[in-house]
């Protein structure tokens, strides 16, 4: 079982698009793949058209008063499965704080997983926090899409810092670069400066109205935009990470 947690600490830089796009890729090549959303808003869930079967389900998994495998529901897609998220994560940290091994109970619950799915896609939220710390510790990498700007970068460069200082494994991080605008000239020279570091997967997911379609869809791209641009980029993209991280 492998591990990949879709992460940033700024919200809105396409990381619930890349989950889904990127789970749904995974799925359909016969990985038996799982999508746990950890974010409150339950983006994640509602792409895939799932909601809690119970009242704070959140709360109840990370407190250990339900079984994680109780969480699990089928999606429409063959091999695709999800754990949905509600309000009640935005109680994670609050949850954790009170446990023993605060900073490993995500990994503790995804043991139990590790013979019934191949691949599993976290979905978190934004910040960094005791949830986030739990996060770079259970996964195996983390995948961090970033927008080719100055405050995005610096986002990226407050990450790896933070890593460095806890003595977290900064080789799991794996960056691309996610709603590219061709039409801006810092979006390229930004790229070009961290690909000549070899930082960022080669790989990107362009600014484009197909990606946004999603919501409007409920579905991954390739369901409804098969043939589109942004599809493509997707399955490049999910071709680069396979090379490195399965």
């Amino acid at each position: 079982m492998v591990t990949l947690a879709l992460y940033n600490l700024k919200g809105g830089v396409g990381k619930t698009a890349a989950a889904i796009n990127l789970s749904w890729l995974s799925a359909s090549e016969g990985y038996k793949t799982l999508v746990w959303d950890l974010d409150p808003q339950g983006s994640s869930s509602f792409y895939l058209g799932a909601e809690a079967s119970v009242k704070n389900e959140s709360k109840k998994l990370l407190s250990s008063e339900m079984d994680i495998g109780e969480a699990v529901q089928a999606t429409p897609y063959e091999n695709l499965f999800i754990i949905p998220a509600d309000l009640s994560a935005r109680q994670a940290d609050i949850l954790l704080s009170e446990m023993k091994q605060s900073k490993k109970k995500l990994g503790t619950l995804l043991a139990s997983l590790k013979k019934k799915y191949d691949i599993i896609f976290i979905d978190a939220p934004p910040g960094i926090s005791l949830l986030h710390d739990n996060v770079f510790n259970a996964a195996d990498w983390i995948l961090m899409p970033n927008i080719p700007t100055t405050l995005s970068i610096r986002s990226f460069e407050t990450v790896s810092r933070y890593f460095e200082e806890n003595d977290l494994d900064q080789k799991k991080i794996k960056c691309f670069f996610s709603m590219v605008d061709h039409r801006k000239n810092l979006h390229h020279e930004t790229m070009q400066q961290f690909y000549k570091d070899k930082i960022f997967f080669k790989n990107y997911i362009p600014y484009l109205s197909d990606v946004e379609k999603m919501g409007v869809n409920h579905a991954p791209l390739e369901t409804f935009a098969h043939s589109s641009y942004a599809a493509q980029c997707y399955r490049d993209l999910w071709k680069e990470i396979k090379k490195t991280c399965l």
